[in-house]
């Protein structure tokens, strides 16, 4: 390998048999064996199929992953992101040698400490602390090394109460926050670390994150991290793998690459266009199209918690009797509508619609530092209050998503963490100093 590359894999994959608990029968793996001692290939490989988890298949043989080739180098974070079943936990099995892969290699420099499970690597009926010295020394570290340690240890998991009780009677979230606290502190080469994090709280969530910043970026060590929680992928990584079906779909910018996993997986609307004849609406009013850009006008989907956010809408007014507008709620992942605003706020309302036949062309804009990290959804309407009526109304006519970026420039101090509270205004303070004598 390369001086600077701390781990590598080349082509590997991992075949499963289906249905039965296992690998399965010693006649098969006679036969496997048989065909390896006289150089020939795996008779199995010709009938497994793909990992697609939704379709019945034929075989009885499945790829978990198959053809996995990548590299990582010293310092880096690795985000690995997919569907469940995509073979994201497989790989890091496999990476941290839980199990061996059906053919390719992996070559690594240095420890390798694994976050897998909850309470992965732990002895049930030990306490906690000799947990730490058990796990300590599988990772090949001295007695005294773990000594220096201990202490920070056990302060980040927050179980100082609980240390010297049994793990098995701790709560998964006890066991995760212990867990990640030991692997974390005692210095492996490579931190690799599974969706287990969400068990934890979200003040763990937020200490876990800002440990592995500083095990990557301060101590110079590679982390392996696969989550579901894209905000966390971009904060955290500076590279992700897609895996879909058991292969790398995509590999690279942890924006780009999320942004199309993101497409992919809740099918991102940032515009809609309707075509004559087919424009939702009736006889007063139709819309033509709608849009989320940012500042310039582009199209976009993620937004930093710092950008303008606008909301485009236009219609065809054609009543004559009333006059209409435009209208949005703002709506955040729990269907809490977070705000709803319409075209009266814009003073010359009166003098824009003046009951002709016209095409409206009508821009919202969402000020920076505002909203809060999160998803978020547009209804969009057309109505008039004079009678009240609604000529259209479109539930979840846009996506979009809200995320506090490291690497943006901003005009507010990054805290770190998430900020409390449904949303994230940028608030006038009056300071007056007085100096003492």
């Amino acid at each position: 390998m390369e001086s600077n590359v701390i781990l590598k894999a080349e082509n590997v994959g991992k075949i499963y048999r289906l249905g039965l608990v296992g690998t399965g029968t010693i006649s098969h793996d006679l036969n496997r064996w048989w065909y390896k001692i006289r150089g020939k290939e795996d008779p199995y490989l010709k009938v497994v199929e793909t990992n697609v988890r939704s379709t019945k298949g034929k075989s009885d043989y499945v790829w978990a992953i198959n053809d996995i080739s990548f590299e990582v180098e010293k310092g880096e974070v690795l985000g690995i992101i997919g569907k469940n079943g995509a073979g994201k936990s497989t790989l890091l099995k496999i990476l941290s040698r839980v199990t061996l892969p059906t053919q390719g290699i992996i070559k690594t420099k240095g420890r390798i400490a694994s976050l897998l499970e909850v309470g992965t690597g732990f002895h049930p009926e030990m306490t906690g602390r000799e947990n730490i010295y058990l796990n300590g020394a599988i990772l090949g570290m001295t007695k005294a090394e773990i000594n220096d340690k201990i202490d920070e240890i056990i302060e980040f998991s927050g179980c100082e109460r609980f240390i010297d009780t049994p793990v098995k009677r701790y709560s998964s979230g006890m066991k995760v926050r212990l867990a990640f606290a030991v692997a974390a502190h005692l210095e492996p080469d490579i931190l690799v670390v599974d969706e287990v994090l969400a068990v934890g709280d979200a003040e763990f969530q937020k200490k876990a994150i800002g440990k592995m910043q500083d095990i990557s970026q301060g101590e110079g060590r590679t982390v392996l991290f696969v989550s579901h929680d894209m905000n966390a992928i971009l904060k955290l990584t500076t590279r992700v793998i897609l895996l879909e079906n058991g292969t790398i779909s995509k590999i690279g910018n942890p924006k780009e690459i999320v942004d199309d996993y993101i497409i992919g997986e809740t099918k991102a609307k940032t515009h809609k266009v309707w075509s004559q004849g087919e424009e939702p609406g009736n006889i007063n009013a139709k819309l033509k199209s709608i849009s989320v850009t940012n500042s310039k006008n582009e199209l976009n989907f993620d937004f930093d918690v710092t950008e303008e956010i606008r909301v485009n809408i236009e219609y065809l007014n054609t009543n004559r009797d009333n006059k209409n507008t435009a209208i949005i709620h703002i709506i955040d992942e729990k269907d809490v509508i977070l705000f709803a605003s319409n075209e009266f706020d814009n003073p010359d309302w009166k003098k824009i619609h003046n009951n002709d036949n016209s095409i409206i062309k009508t821009t919202c804009r969402v000020p920076g530092n505002f909203l809060a990290e999160g998803r978020y959804k547009v209804l969009v309407a057309i109505g008039s209050y004079n009678p009240h009526m609604l000529h259209v109304k479109l539930n979840n006519a846009l996506t979009f998503m809200v995320i506090d970026k490291p690497q943006f420039e901003k005009d507010r101090i990054n805290v770190g963490g998430k900020w409390p509270g449904l949303i994230r205004p940028m608030l006038q303070w009056d300071i007056e100093k007085s100096n003492l004598e």
